[in-house]
């Protein structure tokens, strides 16, 4: 039998109840790419049929948005590193194996999932700034909106595994 989504299984432990629906997006999105590319060759890892965006993007952009945005939503800004990943997401390297895309996904979510249960309701209105142009935002929209994010790249990920599969 198949699982429900996660939004009908109940709530994530230890996540206040106004950031479920994070959790929930987040997890979702990892047990869906899981599942899609458990079986893909490496070698249509960086397929980009039609021009897209390659699984492999989709694979790094996801971990990369986690960890961009919840950093913001502490209040911090990127680090070298995080900008250095930046840089690298979507260029081709056929050395990365799939095992290395899913192990960083996977530890993204979990430190997110982590900061989560580490965040107060009352934090979620607390004013936040984006990037080098300080855009503003605030907690809740900054994790609101990677929950949001992860379930686009998702989906475009998803399509473009059966894509790439079929051909």
């Amino acid at each position: 039998m198949i699982s429900p989504e996660y939004w009908l299984r109940g709530p994530v432990p230890n996540i206040p109840p106004l950031l479920q629906p994070v959790a929930h997006a987040l997890l979702q999105s990892r047990d869906e790419i899981t599942d899609a590319v458990k079986d893909i060759p490496g070698s249509l890892l960086w397929q980009k049929p039609g021009g897209s965006a390659s699984v492999a993007f989709h694979l790094q952009h996801v971990a990369g948005v986690v960890d961009r945005l919840f950093t913001y939503a502490k209040g911090e800004q990127l680090s070298q590193l995080q900008m250095d990943y930046l840089k690298m997401e979507g260029k081709e390297d056929i050395t990365i194996p799939l095992d290395s895309f899913l192990m960083h996904l996977n530890n993204q979510v979990n430190q997110a999932l982590q900061q989560l249960q580490n965040t107060t309701e009352k934090s979620l209105l607390d004013y936040r700034v984006v990037g080098r142009k300080k855009i503003p935002s605030n907690v809740i929209g900054l994790l609101f909106h990677a929950a949001e994010h992860v379930q686009r790249h998702t989906g475009q990920l998803l399509v473009t595994v059966k894509i790439v599969k079929a051909h």
